[in-house]
């Protein structure tokens, strides 16, 4: 590593946003030809050390150097001229274009490169990274996979030799990670010094050389991936030991609880969201469900919950029908259904209320009298505060001031309170730290202990396998396969999230949709 040029020196790195320290005194050090993990919680200041990197922000002290040469960049095009090429978690994709449009877009030359020139210099990277894109290709056809692999085109157009990438696996397949991973180990090849901005442990493990953890803003240490344990990288991230052992409860209920026969919902465009979802949720069993981003998780929640019409098809709760009855209806039915949205203040809390109030909003219409008691509220909140360890500065509080993690604290508390026989909840732990997501998982294995059916939507294909009894996959609104927890591997669901189906007899097969 000590022959190898330093490609990145950031040194003393401070960032203010107002009273807010995102980065204090950070110093990070990265070599060409290398592959270098920035690992830290959410909010540990990993992106904005990154944007200060790629232009985006100015440091307020400290200095970077790129290849031994003191720079100060003003603006994203500033890091693009010294061979710097950041992508973002959220590409930067014109959907109408072809794949060579987006990759001239902004540039001086632009439009006006030759066709066949421009489809020569795209080919000549591609080969040489072992990257495959289509040059005619538009955007809107394209996979997340292929649209992440142009994003690397475009900075390498630009004549990028370091390459930041940010959560670069968030809402990729086992199959597409694999893929970048080729990529990047030839990017490391080539001589290009590789920055990846995660969490994923694993991951880190597997593709990088060198780690730095970054904790609440701060760089704790730098270590060499094969000489470093896992344990002691979770330490370093949340400042103490911590077990991290998931457990999947053994299923002591069979009842069914939940029963969907061909259930479709169509979205806004009257094209099916959510095509002849049939399934079934028992009692005592958490059912994850895996898929990409927008496989129609949201509608499918929904349509339980009574919040989105089905165009056709049943929903069975105990053997009684839920279709076409409102949220309302479902409460007075006496049927209990916890349900945890992905949007927390969007769809779950209300921000500007604090706990005794949100607790209130599902409680109002069981109350007897036209007066709200708030007392029963009250100490309900008092209980959810203390048992679940919610940090909040007072019950009264609104509860958009507190942490993500406290606030999915609030929600899974509120639900819980119901006693529900159904918990359906849709990403739990997006955006919470280790400490918090394994709380949730927690709470989750004792509502199963309890007899609960738990519908869980997560994006982990891990916990989904290490936490679920059944794990149902969608790809494109319909369900490809249901399996079985302990008897699939991450690479076979990864086959049924780009809806491809197993075959009967395949290993984890349970059923198919």
């Amino acid at each position: 590593m000590s022959e190898k040029r330093i490609a990145i020196q950031m040194n003393g790195i401070t960032k203010k946003f107002g009273a807010l320290k995102a980065n204090e005194d950070v110093n990070l050090t990265v070599y060409e030809g290398e592959v270098h993990a920035l690992l830290g919680e959410n909010g540990a200041g990993k992106s904005t050390l990154m944007n200060m990197l790629s232009g985006i922000y100015t440091p307020d002290e400290g200095n970077i150097q790129i290849y031994g040469k003191e720079v100060h960049f003003t603006s994203p095009k500033d890091s693009i001229r010294m061979g710097i090429g950041m992508i973002h978690q959220h590409f930067k994709l014109i959907d109408v274009l072809s794949a060579k449009d987006n990759i001239v877009l902004g540039q001086k030359t632009g439009f006006f490169t030759k066709g066949k020139e421009l489809s020569a210099k795209v080919e000549q990277i591609s080969d040489r990274y072992g990257l495959e894109i289509n040059p005619n290709k538009k955007a809107y056809d394209m996979s997340v996979g292929e649209k992440q692999t142009l994003e690397i085109v475009k900075v390498l157009y630009r004549g990028a030799k370091i390459l930041i990438l940010d959560e670069p696996t968030a809402v990729l397949t086992p199959q597409e990670i694999e893929k970048l991973f080729h990529i990047i180990r030839n990017m490391k090849a080539q001589g290009c010094a590789v920055v990846i901005i995660t969490h994923k442990l694993n991951e880190v493990m597997e593709i990088s050389d060198r780690i730095t953890v970054l904790r609440k803003g701060h760089s704790v240490e730098t270590v060499k991936t094969n000489e470093v344990e896992v344990s002691s990288l979770i330490e370093m991230m949340v400042g103490k030991k911590m077990d991290l052992a998931l457990t999947r409860e053994p299923m002591k209920h069979e009842k069914v609880l939940l029963r969907l026969e061909d259930v479709t919902v169509l979205d806004r465009e009257k094209k099916p969201a959510l095509l002849d979802a049939t399934f079934e949720l028992r009692s005592g069993e958490i059912l994850g469900v895996a898929g990409v981003a927008g496989s129609g998780q949201k509608e499918l929640c929904e349509a339980i919950a009574g919040l989105a019409a089905t165009e056709k098809g049943k929903i069975y709760f105990e053997g009684e029908s839920l279709t076409g009855k409102t949220p309302k209806d479902i409460i007075k039915l006496g049927i209990s259904m916890g349900f945890i949205p992905e949007d927390r203040l969007g769809m779950g809390l209300v921000g500007s209320m604090d706990i005794v109030h949100n607790l209130i909003l599902k409680d109002y219409q069981n109350q007897p009298g036209v007066l709200l008691k708030r007392g029963p509220c009250i100490e309900k909140a008092k209980q959810i505060v203390e048992d679940l360890d919610i940090q909040t500065t007072s019950i009264y509080a609104p509860v958009k001031k507190m942490s993500g993690g406290n606030i999915q604290k609030v929600l899974l508390g509120r639900e819980i309170d119901l006693d529900p026989k159904v918990l359906i909840t849709a990403y739990p732990v997006r955006g919470l730290d280790i400490g918090a997501s394994y709380k949730i998982y927690d709470l989750l294995n004792e509502q199963k202990k309890k007899g609960v059916g738990v519908l869980f939507i997560g994006e982990d294909l891990d916990v989904l396998l290490e936490l679920c009894d059944r794990i149902m996959v969608m790809c494109g609104g319909q369900i490809t396969g249901i399996v079985h927890g302990d008897q699939v591997s991450k690479e076979e669901l990864g086959l049924l999230m780009t809806g491809t189906r197993l075959e009967e007899g395949e290993v984890g097969f349970n059923e198919l949709a």
